[in-house]
């Protein structure tokens, strides 16, 4: 568990002392909870009960504002609709959650954002209109977000032994998106091998992660192989690294397996759980190949190079498919 409040407000030797309690997490587990963030709480508040009231819209509805744009990630995506484990090329039944998926409010026109890898980066969002205060909650929300993601990346610049601002002009044009998904309670026994999501690794540089306090939740696999609950810190926010900063580090930083587990049977509308996830992603031409800080004549490079919008793009085609 880290505290932010040293590295928002204090001096550059207590702000390189928090940036090493990162570089620790990500090397031990590639799981972390922050506190001392700064994130308004009444904005993710609203937030997240505006995305239950459009979760709560009749079916026909919701499924009117899926993605009209293959590989896209923007608006509605059902159960039934995504399958996260088959990223990692395994099969399972389809993941039993809903979501609702936004990307940057402030796009522009220009080519950079409407042609080639843009236009699935870059997506326009999709909005109900009988719901106004969802967009105005969904933007506030992805604002604090971005902001609280732009600290830890600075921090992880000063845990990799870079300048601070490293990372600046690979984030300038990010393609962050910011996920309310909805698990509902359930009332019949999953399918075998069925879970809330699937185990995977995210295809971000990092993620950042609101929960809720209730039974069938986040579980991470630990080096030993054995799955364990992530705990829920009052004001607290999970952030785990992704592909792309394992695939910058060289694997020095871990993109760690994790899952959402199913509740109990007997939970039932307990088990109710709504998250606020933020993607973490950088410009999708940035080119992700090994930091000069993280290979040398014992650690040569593993992967080749590859721009980080292919990566998202290969990953988001693969989770998509749904099992036969």
């Amino acid at each position: 568990m880290i505290d932010l409040t040293r590295a928002r407000d204090g001096s550059a030797s207590e702000r390189n002392g928090v940036a090493a309690q990162i570089a620790h997490a990500f090397r031990q587990s590639g799981f972390m909870i922050v506190t001392g963030h700064g994130l308004d709480a009444d904005i993710l508040d609203q937030a997240a009960q505006s995305a239950r009231n459009f979760f709560a819209l009749p079916e026909e509805a919701k499924r009117s504002l899926r993605s009209d744009l293959d590989g896209a990630f923007r608006g509605y995506i059902g159960i039934g609709d995504e399958t996260v484990s088959y990223t990692l090329d395994e099969a399972a039944p389809p993941d039993l959650k809903e979501s609702f998926v936004v990307g940057r409010p402030d796009i522009g026109t220009v080519p950079y954002y409407t042609e080639g890898l843009g236009r699935l980066a870059f997506a326009p969002n999709r909005w109900p209109t009988n719901l106004p205060e969802l967009r105005r909650a969904l933007e506030s929300a992805y604002w604090a977000f971005e902001g609280m993601a732009r600290d830890i990346t600075r921090l992880c610049a000063l845990a990799l032994d870079l300048e601070e601002t490293w990372f600046d002009d690979k984030f300038d044009c990010h393609c962050s998106t910011l996920r309310a998904t909805w698990y509902p309670p359930q009332d019949a026994a999953p399918a075998t091998g069925q879970l809330r999501a699937g185990a995977h690794t995210d295809y971000t540089a990092f993620t950042i992660l609101r929960l809720e306090d209730v039974p069938g939740g986040l579980q991470v696999q630990m080096r030993s192989g054995e799955w364990v609950d992530v705990p829920l810190v009052p004001g607290g926010f999970v952030v785990n690294a992704g592909d792309l900063l394992s695939h910058w580090t060289n694997d020095r930083w871990l993109s760690a397996l994790h899952r959402v587990a199913n509740p109990p049977l007997d939970a039932g509308v307990a088990a109710d759980r709504l998250t606020l996830v933020y993607f973490a992603v950088p410009n999708y031409d940035a080119l992700m190949e090994c930091i000069p800080t993280c290979t040398g004549p014992d650690a040569p490079p593993r992967y080749a190079p590859i721009l980080a919008g292919e990566h998202r793009r290969r990953k988001i085609a693969k989770s998509m498919q749904v099992a036969e």
